[in-house]
């Protein structure tokens, strides 16, 4: 059943991708509701108010599968088809690295930056081909796994569309109370601790994924010695093999709003170009395809035995 769940939902996203703003918008007005309620500035009121924003939506994601599956196991399909489709985005922001990929190709530097900006939320008035680039393909691999991979994941691990809730909504508000807000205090740093703790798994499942499908040993060796220095170190991780996979080098420093920001360079190789936009698309595909390869196998297995 998961596995079915997750071919429709991915096939439906495909026909009509979900505007995730429309998601994201009262989910932010819930964070902001526990938070002028729960936020007295200590840390663990930040616990409590994360537990009060996933852990009932998890549950209740749980119950309406289950009450479904009561009524017809077809009945629960729908229910994890329609989970998925509103919490799974792999086409989520295709457009924009569709956009950039289709400006480099014809030259158009400037529209390139503007539609990066456009999806970055900071403005790149001065970026090179190269760095445009760079940041797009850094962009795709981290929101493969943040919309993807590890949606998919916890899916699979917990019952019904429990998991793909949890995941959704952990990411939500880690990021809405996120620690560098000085006016959250301590508030959002136990969000931030709780979804490191939930990507651990999915986010090195994920880099495997990766290795398995592209350079491997590159791969590897670019998330053991370069992952942690990204200041993210998970998404540092899915940066990492990711590049050693495509054999690309990413992060280095790069002008941001005017400001030279300082990153570590990542990944062994060439110079980002357009070319290497089509290789990490192909990237992605392919890790998606051994995902769900490797879930049929289960599937198959747990039927014959």
């Amino acid at each position: 059943m998961s596995l079915v769940s997750l071919i429709l939902a991915l096939a439906l996203e495909q026909l009509r991708p979900f505007d995730r703003k429309l998601l994201a918008a009262p989910m932010a007005a819930f964070a902001d509701f526990l938070e002028q309620h729960f936020n007295a500035g200590e840390p663990q009121h930040g616990v409590i108010a994360w537990c009060l924003a996933v852990i009932p939506l998890a549950l209740a994601g749980w119950a309406l599968y289950a009450a479904a599956v009561w009524l017809n196991p077809l009945a629960g399909i729908v229910v994890n088809v329609a989970v998925l489709y509103l919490t799974m985005g792999f086409r989520q922001s295709s457009h924009y690295f569709t956009g950039m990929q289709k400006a480099l190709r014809e030259g158009d530097l400037d529209r390139a930056r503007a539609v990066l900006s456009q999806w970055s939320g900071a403005a790149h008035p001065s970026l090179t081909s190269s760095e445009v680039a760079r940041l797009a393909i850094e962009g795709a691999l981290v929101g493969a796994h943040r919309n993807v991979f590890g949606v998919m994941f916890w899916f699979v691990v917990l019952p019904g569309p429990s998991g793909a809730i949890a995941y959704r909504v952990a990411e939500l508000v880690a990021e809405h109370w996120n620690v560098a807000r000085t006016d959250l205090g301590r508030f959002g740093a136990f969000a931030r601790r709780a979804f490191a703790a939930i990507d651990w798994l999915p986010v090195r499942i994920t880099a495997l994924a990766f290795a398995i499908v592209g350079d491997f040993e590159d791969a590897v060796y670019c998330w053991r010695t370069q992952a942690a220095r990204w200041a993210d170190p998970l998404a540092g991780i899915v940066i990492a093999s990711g590049a050693g996979a495509l054999g690309v080098r990413l992060g280095m420093p790069i002008a941001r709003e005017g400001i030279l920001v300082d990153r570590p360079e990542m990944g062994t190789g060439d110079d980002a170009d357009t070319a290497f936009l089509d290789s990490a698309v192909g990237l992605i595909w392919r890790a998606l395809v051994l995902w769900l390869v490797l879930l049929g196998l289960v599937t198959l297995a747990r039927i014959v035995g």
